[in-house]
């Protein structure tokens, strides 16, 4: 971060605070309650993302590109809640508001590229659903380890490089008045709004990134589904259509609950009440990672055949461990 800023603080000082404040709900009573609710939140997300990832992980029919990137999902998905929610427990329960100018930083960077990175594993599951229903005898050919593989960390590479920037252009404010961000963590609308120096920059990568990292993934999303559609209509009886797209309706629910509240926000920005947008980002940071696994289990078939194997076996290899304890 140090290079980042060399060329800029030649003739410049910057005014960094030793802290940021976290100020939170505001006007509720029993505020806790929520923040209690968001800790069972995450510890079904843990849960439940952990068996995904060991489903996938010890199935082998399980290692094709669609699960690849179902793997990645459920690890975005719990490494990003468990960047979120401890230290949001720690905030608000332990009542630690306080929290260090660079700590702040690297809180700002971890939740902020998990929170994207959602938004291209949900692409990268409607392109092979794409492929896969629409050139489905070219599909082991378009759609390989190393396709999938590649494009995941393309996408990594992309988000990481994208929020190093706006952290970056952050360092580079100054903070003569309020330390007290309006959100319940190191959001970067409400930081930068606090400095006393010039923030234009800030303020297009605000305006920039919600349409590079939310607005075009979902309307890629969206003509994918409905090139699917149309082209079913065209080819396929009603039936045949309804079982072809019965198997994106895990993915479809996954985009509804990720992208709506968040494009709602994002959108709205300063329009909504302080209260109303700390609700919804805090929903939409944890809701989507907890319902993932659960949408996936009980609506993908391939899933739920995956876990009643292993179940199998585990209880096939309990009874001939018995049985040998027994002779």
């Amino acid at each position: 971060m140090e290079l980042f800023n060399s060329a800029l603080e030649k003739n410049i000082t910057f005014v960094r605070p030793a802290y940021f404040i976290i100020s939170g709900l505001s006007g509720f009573p029993n505020i806790n309650h929520y923040y209690v609710f968001l800790f069972f939140v995450f510890i079904v997300s843990v849960l439940g993302n952990t068996v995904v990832m060991a489903v996938i992980y010890l199935d082998h029919n399980l290692r094709t590109p669609k699960y690849v990137a179902v793997f990645n999902l459920a690890f975005v998905d719990l490494f990003g809640n468990s960047a979120l929610v401890p230290k949001l427990l720690d905030i608000f329960l332990l009542n630690h508001p306080y929290i260090p100018y660079n700590d702040c930083l690297a809180f700002l960077f971890f939740c902020y590229t998990c929170l994207s990175m959602q938004s291209f594993n949900l692409v990268a599951l409607s392109y092979d659903r794409l492929i896969a229903i629409i050139f489905p005898l070219h599909y082991q050919v378009k759609v390989t380890h190393r396709f999938m593989l590649s494009l995941i960390a393309s996408f990594w590479v992309f988000v990481i490089i994208a929020v190093l920037i706006a952290v970056g252009l952050l360092t580079r404010l100054s903070f003569c008045k309020s330390v007290v961000i309006n959100s319940y963590f190191c959001d970067h609308g409400q930081i930068y709004r606090l400095a006393c120096n010039d923030h234009f920059p800030n303020y297009i990568v605000s305006c920039l990134y919600p349409v590079l990292i939310f607005w075009l993934p979902f309307i890629f999303i969206l003509l994918s589904y409905l090139y699917i559609g149309c082209t079913l209509a065209k080819v396929a009886t009603l039936q045949q259509g309804l079982k072809a797209f019965k198997t994106c309706t895990a993915h479809l629910s996954l985009v509804a609950i990720y992208f709506i509240p968040l494009l709602i926000t994002f959108t709205l920005m300063e329009k909504i009440h302080p209260n109303a947008r700390i609700i919804n980002l805090s929903l939409t940071s944890v809701f989507p990672p907890m319902l993932n696994p659960i949408i996936y289990v009980l609506q993908t078939q391939e899933i739920k055949e995956s876990v009643k194997r292993l179940l199998k076996i585990r209880g096939k290899s309990k009874i001939t461990i018995q049985k040998l304890t027994t002779m």
